[in-house]
């Protein structure tokens, strides 16, 4: 027992070496420099912080409710928690194998046997042998070269990343939500333009054929006039098939099923704030959820590299006994009948024939892929970021034009009119200033529409919409 004790002790103090490096998060890439002036022209600034819950800056109620509805009921929302707290499971099991194990049983046997099947007399017992014991046991596997250490570092960057990853989730989910959302409102629009605009090709139509058949046109303009028509009648077709997609997309992506959100009123597309805040760069890398999960992964992939390289050292493990018993039930009860076993262990696979170091190796290139993935996610998300901004730059210029280009139609139409009303211009010309004007605002809504969802980009890009959920 002396011996095992000072083994004990000698394990103990050398206890405090960790195999394996410890994980440092590499460098990001030098940035370009921002021209902030170019992004303030733009309506977007960098030096305040952006809005976690960025769809509330779209000012749509109903909007805010279907991305509040997906968060909570989504099934892709649902598999990414269940698997964070599977993860969380797994960490708080690799922290317990750091303690010690301990048991209890309790054991009552019973054995006739033949006189002198122990060797001599049964003692008059006519071989019933009754045994009673009671009794703890413990088992314990010194952590010398920090091997479970780098376990529950690996469970719990791996926890983490499956954290990051229902942040991502959320980011993903709310992005694909108003995307949806707003091509929704933009084709509701379109529908109801396309419809106005039908009427006015209808309208030349009649007159076309009241032409014809006066001898004061050709076939030829009646015939164009009804295949313009057609394409306009073909064309609100295939907006009614988006719009009914469109609306069972949405109810799926909120959880719900397909035909659920085909009452919803017609709504406008609703358009960003007029400032909007991005952050620095930096920070964005601190915030988006995908290079979190790139990041942990790689203190996983690191801590992978300890637990292989503890694995060559020698592994020492305590087992140890108490029990108290005898044939006689009373005898539980006896101190006299006490016994203790101590059975210390010293185990060491020293010749593997280089299975160990080929594990070891096969760790560092896991680490070494782990941080080439950690790096191509960095320079991912500032290429995301860099073109979401651009893009949503455009778009406000975009828009801007088609709403002066629908104003300019809208005003020309309205001058055909009334020169039409006076007889000095035909009524077909002023129909198709009229149908000119509603082309003008077609493309308005679909530039509103696409403002809108470069803006939805950016939030995205930027890895906005989780800090809320995850609270």
């Amino acid at each position: 027992m002396r011996h095992a004790f000072a083994l004990a002790v000698v394990c103990l103090m050398s206890a405090g070496c960790t195999a394996g490096p410890d994980h440092m998060r590499p460098p990001a890439p030098a940035l370009r420099a921002l021209d902030e002036g170019k992004f303030l022209r733009a309506g977007v600034i960098v030096s305040a912080a952006p809005v976690a819950r960025w769809w509330q800056g779209l000012g749509d109620a109903e909007l805010a409710r279907l991305i509040e509805l997906g968060l909570r009921e989504a099934p892709a929302i649902a598999a990414a928690e269940a698997r964070l707290r599977q993860a969380r499971a797994g960490l708080a099991a690799s922290r317990a194998g750091q303690m010690p194990a301990l048991g209890t049983s309790l054991l009552y046997a019973h054995a006739a046997l033949p006189d002198g099947a122990l060797g001599g007399s049964n003692g008059g017992s006519n071989g019933q042998i009754d045994l009673f014991n009671a009794g703890f046991d413990a088992n314990w596997e010194l952590d010398l070269w920090g091997g479970k250490r780098r376990e529950t570092e690996r469970a719990n960057a791996e926890a983490d990343a499956a954290g990051a990853r229902l942040a991502d989730a959320h980011v993903a989910l709310s992005a694909e939500i108003a995307r949806t959302y707003v091509a929704l409102r933009a084709r509701q629009a379109s529908q109801r333009l396309l419809a106005e605009k039908l009427g006015f090709e209808r309208r030349q139509t009649a007159i076309a054929r009241q032409r014809l058949a006066a001898g004061a046109a050709p076939r030829q303009a009646a015939e164009a006039a009804s295949a313009v028509e057609a394409r306009g009648e073909a064309e609100l077709a295939r907006s009614a098939a988006d719009l009914a997609v469109l609306g069972d997309g949405l109810a799926v992506l909120t959880g719900q099923a397909p035909g659920a959100l085909d009452d919803m009123a017609a709504g406008d597309v609703p358009l960003p704030p007029a400032v909007v805040a991005i952050g620095d760069p930096a920070a964005m890398l601190a915030r988006r959820p995908d290079i979190r999960t790139a990041e942990r992964q790689l203190t996983a992939a690191s801590s992978r590299i300890g637990i292989e390289r503890a694995k060559r050292f020698p592994t020492v493990s305590f087992m140890g006994l108490i029990g108290i018993g005898g044939s006689k039930p009373g005898d539980l009860f006896d101190t006299a009948n006490l016994s203790t076993i101590a059975l210390p262990r010293l185990s060491w696979s020293f010749l593997d024939f280089g299975r160990g170091a080929a594990a070891v190796r096969g760790a560092e290139a896991a680490r070494d892929a782990a941080l080439a993935d950690y790096r191509a996610r960095v320079l991912a998300g500032l290429q995301d970021a860099e073109a979401a901004l651009a893009r949503f730059g455009a778009a406000r210029l975009a828009l801007a034009s088609a709403g002066s280009a629908a104003g300019h139609a809208r005003e020309i139409a309205r001058l055909d009119g009334l020169r039409a009303r006076a007889g000095t211009l035909a009524p077909a010309a002023a129909l198709q200033s009229e149908a000119q004007a509603l082309d003008a605002r077609l493309a308005e809504v679909s530039a509103r529409g696409e403002l809108t969802a470069a803006y939805v980009a950016l939030a995205k890009a930027l890895g906005l919409g989780w800090e809320q959920a995850a609270a």
